[in-house]
């Protein structure tokens, strides 16, 4: 499989999964926002992360996804290239490709990501490796929707790419794990303020309205401070509600939520809550 000549070797790898052929906006990671492409404002975001890991946008085999592996590449990004729907064998794949004993799965859909939920996830899945195989922000989800961070070890990837088969564990990666409480012992990091945007807040990219929301922040912010965090957001959003107001009729919609009916019943009290 076709990847770029950057390699960094480490036990960490960050992969940032991203494709041209999104269904509800064509070509989202691409749009432009300020001074390039969207993709790169989260990559940019993700390197300003604390641990050293290799970071690698992992995208399809398939021809659409060309003009993406070739402007990374041109921008110094490794990219790795599989299956464009079984979203659980690529990341297996890159895995082992990279020998990666630890994956960080963060998809491109997350462009105001805060490089400080991306090492505070982190941090805790490698303070306590010897009790979690899984550690995410996301089960339940506590930080605005956008900053989403799952960390796994090579093992338990490898586990859930042998055993699921449902449609959706294939397509969304880690949802076998959610399931099989039996198998992996997985923990929750919630946001240390306590608040919970979930339901009000939505910081993803998906639909035109989140690029409406999500060039109207980095128009705010970008100039005064690139590095702008989940606080100076929030702060934005504050002082000018106009700009929440964009997409908030969104806030709430995700695939997780689509797909409830097929999962079994995990609640928050199954899994370790970490504060």
């Amino acid at each position: 499989m076709p990847i770029s000549n950057r390699i960094m070797q480490t036990d960490l790898s960050i992969f940032v999964q991203a494709r041209m052929s999104s269904t509800r906006l064509p070509g989202k990671v691409l749009k432009w926002v300020q001074d390039k492409p969207i993709l790169f404002h989260q990559l940019e975001r993700i390197k300003q992360s604390k641990w050293q890991f290799n970071l690698v946008v992992i995208t399809s085999d398939q021809p659409e996804d060309d003009v993406l592996t070739e402007i990374c590449e041109l921008e110094g990004y490794t990219v790795f290239r599989g299956s464009l729907t079984d979203l659980l064998d690529r990341h297996y794949q890159a895995a082992k490709h990279f020998n990666a004993k630890h994956i960080v799965k963060i998809p491109s859909d997350c462009p105001l990501i805060d490089p400080a939920v991306i090492d505070r996830v982190i941090g805790y899945y490698i303070k306590n490796q010897a009790q979690f195989d899984y550690v995410s922000n996301l089960h339940p989800q506590s930080y605005p929707d956008g900053n989403d961070v799952e960390v796994m070890s090579f093992c338990a990837l490898e586990t859930a790419w042998k055993e699921a088969k449902k449609p959706l564990e294939r397509e969304h990666t880690t949802p076998y794990f959610w399931e099989n409480l039996d198998q992996f012992r997985i923990g929750n990091v919630l946001w240390e303020t306590g608040l919970n945007y979930e339901m009000s807040h939505r910081f993803t990219l998906d639909y035109p309205e989140d690029l409406t929301f999500i060039e109207a922040v980095y128009n705010r912010l970008y100039p005064l401070n690139p590095h702008f965090n989940l606080r100076d957001i929030l702060d934005l959003l504050t002082f000018e509600p106009s700009i929440l107001r964009i997409n908030r009729s969104l806030a709430g919609v995700n695939w997780y939520r689509n797909h409830l009916a097929e999962l079994k019943t995990i609640t928050p009290e199954q899994t370790k809550q970490v504060l």
